[in-house]
């Protein structure tokens, strides 16, 4: 059964889904496949389809992944924060810490959840140019939005992490997954939420992001 939602609702309503994941209920495997099967009709570069979907529910296997998620959580690293960054966290008040609060508590209970999806693509693009990395990204993470809104439609739950990136290389020994071969793209929780009402996110305005035949610089309040 599928919630009944516009499209435009599905879009706008496909959240991070962190302290409403319903630990106790097991996901039904064909609730998976189909998600994944229209994942799978997600453009792919040149039709290679090279996307891959690991899915983790015996319990003596989640053990082992979340086990990765936590050790591999501290050690993640990025680019410094820019004032531009901070100004867009934060235009919503109180947004990050909400979602800093909603990773504490997704971390405390991460043996808990019912699913583990960890997506992958053929061909690895370490070091590889921007051209390459586009073609590779670009082939996967549509399928990746699409079988999180498949989810969302039929009250799962995910949110997007790249936790498996400081030990991808462990991650994949224990998955059985060619690590030369294959790239693990991210590390998806899956349960049912508690509740599905979820509303849209407030975003910063539309003019801050688009723009028309050029680019516009635009500037924080």
């Amino acid at each position: 059964m599928t919630l009944d939602l516009t499209p435009d609702e599905l879009l706008s309503t496909t959240r991070a889904v962190r302290k409403r994941l319903d630990f106790d209920r097991p996901v039904p495997r064909s609730l998976i496949e189909e998600c994944v099967d229209l994942a799978t009709q997600a453009p792919t570069g040149r039709n290679r389809q090279r996307w891959h979907f690991v899915v983790v529910t015996e319990p003596a296997q989640r053990r082992a992944v979340a086990d990765i998620f936590l050790r591999a959580l501290p050690l993640a690293t990025g680019h410094p924060l820019t004032e531009r960054d901070a100004w867009r966290m934060n235009y919503a008040s109180g947004s990050t810490e909400r979602v800093f609060d909603g990773l504490r508590h997704l971390t405390a209970n991460i043996h808990r959840v019912p699913a583990f999806v960890i997506p992958g693509v053929e061909g690895r693009t370490d070091d590889a140019p921007v051209t390459v990395q586009a073609g590779a990204w670009g082939s996967i993470l549509p399928a990746v939005w699409s079988f999180m809104l498949a989810a969302r439609a039929r009250g799962l739950g995910t949110t997007w992490t790249t936790a498996q990136g400081p030990l991808e290389r462990e991650l994949a020994a224990v998955l059985g997954v060619p690590y030369d071969d294959v790239m693990l793209a991210a590390f998806l929780p899956l349960a049912y939420t508690i509740g599905t009402d979820f509303r849209p996110a407030r975003r910063i305005p539309r003019e801050h992001v688009l723009h028309w035949d050029r680019w516009a610089a635009r500037h924080s309040p």
